[in-house]
């Protein structure tokens, strides 16, 4: 006989709080209720009251400031078009903010053999190594860790000279322009995606594994973007033609 989770105390809690934020009952910035009040409100333990609130906080949609209260979140809202080839950077312009690039690593080392088994590319092929957070409005929304071959690269490559959108990059600097993504989209929770301030908050994200290409099908880049759950919608345009 089949049988169904039990919901508990705290997940109708979520549900309820979850609902609230999103219907603009506590808009981005306000304080909510205390824990006191929540428990009046629920008829629940302190206890609960905490364990809803720390999974409003994972989720990302509620801030905590020890000694002054629980916050709703501003968070930053980007749409992009699924089926679209583009850069994040303009996604995030287009969406009315101004995006960031924050760099962790710029590295020229050889491909490890499952990336080089993703690429298609000989086991000693040299790439420059990215890892970037990806801002709107000073607010991280992915975290990217790309790949670029190096015989793409000028000959006297600077890798620090790569500080902004990587499209761009290929766009202006080097005259490339991608015109092919081959992604594979998966729903990932690590606690090792994240780095810098407020990792701890982001564990659910979306992940576009992508293998990008010019009109030559010549390969690009290879990307794992991490887009946080929540802060990045992706739509996606569906016919039966």
């Amino acid at each position: 006989m089949a049988t169904t989770a039990r919901r508990t105390l705290a997940d109708d809690i979520v549900r309820a709080l979850k609902a609230e934020i999103r219907d603009g009952v506590y808009p981005p910035g306000t304080r909510l209720p205390t824990e006191a009040a929540l428990c009046a409100r629920f008829g629940v333990s302190r206890a609960t009251v905490r364990g809803a609130v720390k999974e409003l906080d994972v989720l990302g949609l509620v801030r905590t400031q020890h000694g002054v209260g629980t916050f709703a979140a501003t968070r930053p809202s980007v749409r992009d078009g699924l089926e679209r080839m583009g850069s994040i950077s303009e996604s995030i312009s287009a969406s009315g903010k101004t995006p960031g690039h924050e760099y962790a690593r710029r590295t020229l080392r050889q491909v490890l053999p499952d990336e080089a088994e993703r690429m298609g590319v000989a086991p000693d092929t040299e790439a420059l190594e990215l890892r970037r957070r990806i801002t709107a409005d000073g607010d991280v929304v992915a975290y990217s860790y790309d790949l670029i071959p190096r015989r793409l690269l000028p000959e006297r490559f600077d890798p620090e000279e790569l500080n902004g959108s990587v499209f761009g990059y290929f766009e202006h600097r080097l005259g490339i322009h991608p015109t092919l993504g081959l992604a594979r989209v998966h729903a990932v929770e690590s606690a090792h995606i994240a780095w810098g301030r407020d990792a701890a908050k982001h564990r659910l994200f979306i992940l576009l594994d992508q293998l990008h290409y010019d009109a030559a099908h010549q390969l690009l880049a290879y990307s794992r973007t991490y887009f946080i759950e929540g802060a990045y919608e992706f739509e996606l345009i569906r016919t039966t033609e």
